[in-house]
């Protein structure tokens, strides 16, 4: 059957343009039900005997949900009790307009083979397929057309299979409809809760708008917001800005409203306060009023307190928020300052936490507090609390009313016990959106057959170089080796040095689940003691990986250089290599210095590390940066894999030869692939930051009488090189430690979507990401470019498509950002494990920062950094005076400054299960009713030189 529509409209020259659209309807569409006698389904889906034990539905039932239903209450939906699901195609349509996230997993449950969700095309349907009639709104529609399917259905199920049809809608008005048609129809939470034995799955519900008013005080606490047709005017019109907000991780009364603007140029809006905040939570898009100049307030230079979960009593945060009241301050340090008015979109995800068990007896309503300080307190309903209490679990928002200091939610999911490490580790990815499951079957399936072999076919378009020296250097117990070098003499007198990269785009074919996969997951992700790879084992620590003594595919740049380091010829090619040594760099390093060892692979490591020094002073001569960031490397026990030692990493010379060229290798290949394709190659751009970034440098320079020139990289360059204290040696390496904080994030970009490639910390106008196609997905598309460009590879559409790439690119982004963020958090909870049996120890440290209540330290030994606050609940505080401009801290008399030496005590503190971290007090200097005693940390000291 076809059903046509012709309607008029106008175009834009003011023409009359008449639309014909045809919808087809079919009368062979199966109801999936293995009980129905009519259709002629090979495959059905729904089960003859769908049994779901409960006190409303005695008999067997399938399950019709409504839009809404599926939208808030996919977690239950997604439990393995409910099965037997019919999704309509009126519902699927609207959760994909309303909620990507939502969809996607819904589409997976549908997948799942043993749930039995069944999709119904109902609008294709002879008999389920309705019109919209005069008057109705398209909401209206859609429930009319659930009502229709569920009628059909309800119909269309012989009487003799005994099989009923239960619509399932929150909505009042939709129900009573269903009913009055004869329909079975339930609340989604009437008939969860009628369920058997299952209280987890009632933990789960999200919370109906009638459970959001009850549990609400009449109280008024924040401003209404703006209605979304005024927000949008309001936008338009430039009296509202839209933007991302952005809590503050040190302070969740305070964040910044990111507003991305034209190019690199972004502008913030500073918030304060839980009125200015107005329910507004990390990540959501929302509309701000920015208030009038007067109103402005600089930014709090307050650090709270983690004292542990606080119960249902607001003293506690009300005390905090006053802290935060603005004081007077310079108008210079003053920020631009505005009030949320709106939500224009959510985007809430699932939090790991704990949960804060009310005082209250038999209280069915608790406080969860989230991992993540940035995210507010949410309050949820569950009997379970006494099973849940110290458990890690998963909790959701359901929404955020006016009358209520906390947002409402559900609980989702046990993750564990607290402290556990895998509980832990599982969080932490969690919380950092850390692609982890194992590789599907799918993408498995894409992976080459064992045994593999380089056959003729394989050696097409590419170059035979198994008889170069090459060798790989890379860390200890690195399996997946990205890289590998030679060097060599030519005849003609110069040098022929060669980088040669996996060639992992020869395995990962575009479009494909393996592609898709690595694409998603964006980067491999380095936790201590873990990794999680972007492409599957047989790929990153197998075939691809550059080990030594075996035959690999790489894909080559070569360059023919005088003694000079000068480049005098540049080719790119797809290889087959034979390492000859994999090396760490610290043996490589005692190759080149050992003077006994003259053999071909130490002769090609002093080759490359004499022609990286002339490299590596070009670049700083040219104004590349050389900043300092404390990184530690932890020793694992091989049994328990908990860290036994902890110290900063010790870096050599083949650590910066290995470097030169690998930047040396990005340049080049950025170069090629904008050459051949200037609107669509994947670049990595470093953006200069705002001059207003380093203010803290210019500070802290100043301190001790030096002053920081930063118009350009090469006069940051400069001015950090001379900025040496005879005495204090490391005030060079915490002058450029701060540096890097000024710095702005380095991010992949289309050639054909910006203007500005330049890449500011390596001081070079074009740069990419060619060298790490085993972890970096960026570099696997640079792969597939530089192919296309040398002839190798044949290209495909969305290499080609700009807006393609530069989606690629926001994801990679992403997931670069999420990956460091779950290193550092790993990093962390392994230091709290080294800690935790150590008793205290006492370090010797340096001043990083100074804030109003506390001061920031930096422990070189650990690369360890741990705030001493000078205020306690228990004991008066002390008097104290801090001066931002300077900025300086006097306690009690004395002053504290930027760089000062400190000695302190080092502990964990795990009175918060949740947030245990490590706290310092001062030793030296002593300040009375502030400072510590020095504890007896003999035995203890003894213990750790035996344990080293």
């Amino acid at each position: 059957m076809l059903k046509t529509k012709t309607f008029v409209k106008k175009t834009r020259k003011g023409g009359i343009l008449k639309v014909v659209r045809e919808h087809y309807l079919r009368d062979d569409i199966w109801c999936g039900s293995e009980v129905c006698v009519e259709c002629k389904d090979v495959h059905p889906v729904l089960e003859q005997d769908p049994c779901m034990e409960s006190n409303l539905c005695t008999y067997p039932h399938y399950l019709i949900p409504d839009t809404n239903v599926v939208l808030h209450q996919i977690d239950i939906l997604e439990d393995r009790l409910i099965r037997n699901v019919i999704i309509l195609q009126t519902v699927l349509q609207e959760v994909r307009h309303r909620s990507a996230p939502v969809y996607k997993r819904i589409k997976d449950v549908i997948h799942t083979k043993e749930k039995n969700f069944y999709t119904f095309t109902n609008e294709h349907h002879r008999d389920t397929y309705i019109e919209r009639e005069p008057g109705e709104s398209a909401n209206d529609r859609n429930d009319r057309a659930i009502r229709v399917a569920a009628q059909w259905y309800s119909k269309h199920i012989p009487d003799s299979a005994k099989v009923k049809v239960v619509l399932l809608t929150n909505d009042r008005l939709n129900k009573e409809k269903a009913e009055q048609a004869g329909l079975i129809a339930f609340k989604c939470e009437q008939y969860i809760k009628s369920l058997f034995a299952n209280p987890e799955l009632v933990d789960r519900l999200a919370l109906s708008s009638d459970d959001k008013n009850e549990i609400t005080s009449s109280k008024i606490l924040f401003p209404e917001h703006l209605p979304m047709h005024q927000i949008l005017a309001g936008v338009k019109s430039g009296k509202y800005i839209q933007g991302t907000f952005r809590a503050n991780r040190d302070n969740y009364l305070e964040g910044n409203v990111f507003i991305q603007g034209e190019g690199d140029e972004s502008t913030e809006i500073l918030l304060q306060g839980l009125a200015q905040l107005n329910r507004a939570v990390h990540q959501d898009v929302v509309a701000v009023e920015l208030l009038s100049r007067e109103q402005w307030v600089a930014p709090s230079a307050v650090v709270l307190q983690d004292d542990g979960p606080k119960g249902e009593d607001d003293e506690d945060e009300e005390e905090e928020e006053k802290k935060l009241q603005p004081k007077k301050s310079a108008q210079a340090a003053r920020k631009p300052t505005g009030r949320v008015v709106g939500i224009i979109k959510r985007n809430w995800r699932p939090y790991c936490g704990m949960l804060t068990v009310s005082l209250i007896k038999e209280a069915t309503r608790h406080l969860f507090t989230p991992a993540d300080k940035r995210i507010p307190k949410i309050r949820i309903e569950t009997r379970r609390a006494e099973t849940l209490a110290g458990q890690r679990i998963m909790v959701a928002i359901d929404g955020w009313p006016k009358n209520s200091r906390y947002p409402n939610g559900h609980f989702m999911k046990d993750l564990g016990s607290a402290g556990d490490k895998d509980t832990e580790t599982e969080v932490l990815l969690l919380e950092h959106d850390v692609p982890h499951l194992p590789f599907s079957q799918n993408v498995l399936s894409f992976l080459p057959k064992m045994p593999w072999t380089i056959t003729d076919d394989v050696m097409k378009n590419r170059v035979d170089l198994r008889h170069l020296v090459v060798c790989s250097v890379d860390p200890p117990g690195c399996t997946d080796i990205d890289d590998a070098l030679h060097c060599r003499d030519l005849e003609n007198g110069n040098l022929e040095v060669g980088v040669h990269i996996a060639d992992v785009s020869h395995f990962i074919r575009p479009g494909n689940a393996l592609d898709q996969e690595a694409a998603n997951r964006g980067t491999t992700v380095y936790l201590c003691g873990m990794r999680i790879d972007m492409v599957p084992e047989l790929l990153s620590s197998n075939l691809c990986s550059l080990r030594s003594n075996v035959e690999r595919l790489a894909f080559s740049c070569i360059w023919e250089m005088n003694h000079n380091a000068e480049i005098l010829n540049t080719r790119f090619t797809k290889s087959v290599i034979n390492s000859k040594a994999s090396l760490t760099y610290a043996e490589a390093q005692m190759r080149i210095d050992d003077a006994s060892m003259n053999d071909d692979i130490t002769k090609s490591l002093r080759g490359l590390n004499k022609l990286a020094k002339i490299l590596k002073a070009g670049r700083i001569e040219n104004g590349a940066l050389t900043l300092s960031s404390p990184e530690v490397r932890f020793h694992m026990d091989s049994e328990t894999h908990d860290p036994i030692d902890l110290q900063t990493k010790q870096l050599m010379e083949t650590n910066s030869m290995v470097e030169e060229f690998m930047l040396l290798a990005n340049i080049s290949v950025a170069q090629k692939i904008f050459d051949e394709f200037s609107e669509c190659a994947l670049l990595r751009k470093h953006p200069s930051p705002p001059t207003s970034n380093y203010d803290i440098l210019h500070k802290a320079a100043k301190t001790k009488n030096f002053e920081m020139h930063t118009d350009s990289a090469k006069q940051l360059a400069d001015s950090l090189n001379e900025a040496e204290i005879e005495g204090f040696p490391y005030f060079n390496t915490l002058l450029r430690i701060l540096a890097t904080r000024c710095m702005m994030q380095a991010v992949y970009f289309c050639s054909g979507m910006d203007s500005d490639f330049r890449h500011y910390g390596l001081a070079t106008p074009i740069y990419t990401h060619f060298t790490s196609p085993i972890r970096r997905y960026s570099d696997i598309i640079v792969h597939r470019l530089l192919a296309v460009a040398i002839g190798a590879d044949s290209t495909y559409p969305a290499l080609m498509d700009k807006h393609k790439q530069s989606a690629l690119c926001n994801n990679l982004n992403y997931r670069h950002k999420m990956a460091q963020y779950a290193q550092r958090a790993s990093v962390a909870f392994n230091t709290q494990l080294f800690f935790k049996n150590r008793g205290i120890l006492n370090e010797e440290g340096f001043i990083l920062f100074v804030r109003k209540n506390a001061i920031i330290i930096l422990i070189p030994k650990f690369g360890l950094e741990g705030t001493v606050f000078f205020e306690n609940k228990d004991k008066p505080s002390p008097k104290m005076t801090f001066n931002e401009e300077v900025p300086t801290l006097a306690v009690d008399g004395h002053t504290f400054n930027l760089f000062d030496p400190v000695r302190v005590t080092i502990s964990l503190d795990a009175s918060n299960i949740q947030h245990q971290k490590i706290r310092m007090a001062l030793l030296e200097p002593v300040i009375p009713g502030v400072s510590v005693p020095p504890p007896d940390t003999e035995p203890e000291a003894k213990k750790m030189k035996l344990d080293r």
